[in-house]
């Protein structure tokens, strides 16, 4: 808001600034789309039922709460966040991890959660059956199912609202990423500990100890980050991945094809530097700098593009092995997804969302349920392929979603 005051009358003229005009541009430009497994809602289709195209959605309740910066997408429900800190939630909600204070099976629409509505939310995540919201004050807030701990909260409950989680209240949190029965949480400018794990730790996916712990429900450090400086992390079943600032990639927990568990945190060799790391059930895709799509893992459900160049020998050494992805040759990628067992990719050069991986849900958008192992192209429609929009796409499980924004204002 601007105050012009007139002198003459002593009067307080509020007149509204341009950039709300700009916001509702943006918002009427804007586009979602929704497919796969939506028998929880999760599509925000108001239908309990799978999709096997793209839907355009319209949701009045998200369309009014102004144009959304980021989505995440669980085990079966959604979280998004909007450019001015709000949060929504939708899906499967019997864990309480939509946030809005009671235990539902599943909530067919948008819904803002109040109880942040005090907080600027700068970042959001999804994991099975919990979410973490991070907020410009560096505070983490945590909610749904917190029987592994992996809410943070020093216990084993489930909170159906988001709760603050105390042991950062001297410390500015910068990200946090959910896995399946896990958390992550990065601090920003922070030396020494840096990243911390607290939840189910079976499989190593902390990083918090050379033995296996079964779970921990306070943050513990995660060992081997000492000198280095993480940018970004993120967590997907019982494995966790984090890319330092130097474009290195780490991973650790369950392994991809290995004979073992990494219980600490392993540096993938690589003479490239990649900008993106994002996590399956069985699988990880990584971007590089130069548009370069590799992946580890992921011979479920055809989620490797091509199954045959992967040799058992490769997977008997021990540490994974980054495979580029077949089927991407000549093409730049902008932006990667990974769900449980299927992937996405958006192409530089026209916007095309291409997938490939696990079809049952029609979570691929290609009108059918079959398994795809090379990537195909998503039809949206004619008018998103346009200089002017930025496409953007967000994998859950089984589901997936797509946004289109105007490209000056993305």
């Amino acid at each position: 808001m601007a105050l012009k005051v007139n002198q003459k009358n002593k009067e307080t003229i509020v007149e509204q600034k341009q950039e709300g005009n700009e916001q509702q541009r943006e918002k009427e430009e804007e586009r979602l789309w929704s497919w796969g497994a939506g028998t929880d809602g999760q599509l925000g289709t108001a239908r309990l039922e799978d999709e096997h195209l793209p839907q355009l959605l319209n949701v009045p309740s998200l369309s009014s709460s102004g144009p959304v910066s980021m989505l995440a997408c669980g085990g079966s429900h959604v979280v998004a966040l909007t450019s001015g800190g709000k949060v929504l939630t939708w899906g499967r909600g019997n864990s309480g991890q939509l946030g809005h204070g009671e235990m539902v099976n599943s909530l067919l629409t948008p819904k803002p959660v109040l109880s942040l509505e005090s907080s600027f939310i700068t970042q959001v995540s999804a994991g099975w059956n919990h979410s973490g919201f991070v907020s410009d004050e560096g505070c983490v807030f945590t909610c749904g199912d917190g029987s592994f701990g992996q809410l943070g909260h020093g216990d084993y409950r489930s909170h159906c609202s988001p709760v603050k989680v105390s042991f950062f209240d001297n410390k500015h949190v910068e990200q946090i990423a959910c896995g399946m029965r896990h958390s992550l949480v990065l601090l920003k400018d922070s030396s020494g500990n840096q990243l911390f794990g607290f939840g189910s730790g079976r499989r190593g996916q902390l990083g918090i100890s050379i033995d296996r712990i079964k779970s921990v429900n306070t943050p513990q450090v995660t060992c081997g980050f000492e000198v280095v400086k993480i940018i970004s992390i993120s967590a997907n079943g019982d494995h966790s991945a984090a890319l330092s600032a130097d474009g290195q990639l780490y991973t650790w927990g369950r392994s991809f094809g290995a004979n073992s568990d990494f219980l600490s945190p392993q540096h993938l060799p690589s003479p490239l530097q990649f900008s993106k790391a994002v996590l399956g059930w069985n699988h990880a895709l990584v971007l590089s700098d130069d548009g370069q799509v590799f992946m580890l893992g992921g011979s479920h459900h055809g989620v490797l593009s091509n199954p045959e160049k992967v040799t058992p020998s490769k997977h008997l050494s021990g540490s994974p092995v980054l495979e580029r992805v077949p089927g991407l040759d000549g093409m730049k990628i902008v932006q990667i997804a990974a769900g449980a067992e299927h992937s996405a990719v958006i192409t530089a050069e026209d916007g095309v969302i291409k997938t490939w991986g696990w079809g049952e849900h029609g979570q691929l958008g290609l009108g059918s349920t079959c398994d795809q192992s090379s990537p195909q192209t998503v039809n949206l429609s004619h008018e998103v392929l346009h200089k002017d929009y930025t496409i953007r796409v967000y994998c859950g499980s089984g589901f997936t979603y797509a946004i289109r924004t105007l490209s000056s204002l993305s």
